[in-house]
């Protein structure tokens, strides 16, 4: 008979199926690289113990410091959003519990994520590396600058909003890049940014209610 820790993980697996059929192929998203990441990644493991049972509903979930896992639907969006194909080199802002960074890194060839809340950053660092992810960087700092030293990015993705969007962060962008971005206070909206030879072109997704970016973005 299998053991306990091998009957919930099968349970956790099914969990996972449901989810993505019932929450995220059901609301449109088609991308067989992000379906296939949404039903890999453990969504369970990057929670506190005490919602572990809730990881697959539809629904963000606390993870400490005020902060959220964001609902499983808006993960797979915003990661559909950046069109990646395999092999690109993605910045993340907001590592919060290190969970979009999983998705990301199972289709990119490189993820840096950066968190300005230190004790989530390095709880997220240990989740990844314990599930053996060796293509994350994480780093504690305020993401509003971006992470130049590794730039230029094919795709930035920011898990916090600000009211506008960072200059910083377009900069970092190579041409044909694509940024995901909540922008707004009290409304906010989810935006794609497309950088071209051209300048900027931007494209408004859906109504969403991100944590508000701190640090410098609040100063701006």
């Amino acid at each position: 008979m299998e053991n306990k820790a091998e009957l919930d993980s099968l349970r956790m697996l099914e969990k996972r199926e449901w989810m993505v059929k019932t929450q995220i192929e059901s609301r449109g998203v088609k991308d067989t690289l992000v379906l296939e990441a949404m039903r890999k990644v453990p969504r369970h493991l990057f929670v506190p113990k005490t919602y572990q049972n809730e990881a697959y509903a539809d629904g963000p979930l606390p993870i400490g410091e005020n902060q959220t896992i964001s609902q499983p639907y808006i993960v797979a969006l915003m990661t559909e959003l950046l069109g990646l194909k395999g092999g690109e080199k993605v910045l993340e802002i907001g590592t919060g519990s290190g969970y979009q960074a999983a998705i990301l890194a199972e289709i990119a060839k490189e993820v840096y994520s950066i968190e300005i809340i230190c004790t989530l950053a390095e709880r997220a660092e240990s989740t990844l590396k314990e599930l053996e992810y060796k293509n994350i960087i994480v780093r504690c700092a305020d993401g509003y600058q971006g992470w130049k030293e590794y730039s230029t990015f094919d795709g930035i993705i920011v898990t916090a909003a600000p009211d506008h969007i960072p200059q910083p962060l377009v900069d970092q962008l190579k041409i044909d890049g694509r940024l995901i971005i909540p922008v707004g206070d009290l409304f906010q909206e989810l935006i794609l940014v497309t950088k071209t030879e051209k300048g900027i072109k931007k494209e408004n997704i859906i109504p969403v209610r991100f944590v508000p970016m701190t640090g410098e973005a609040e100063k701006k």
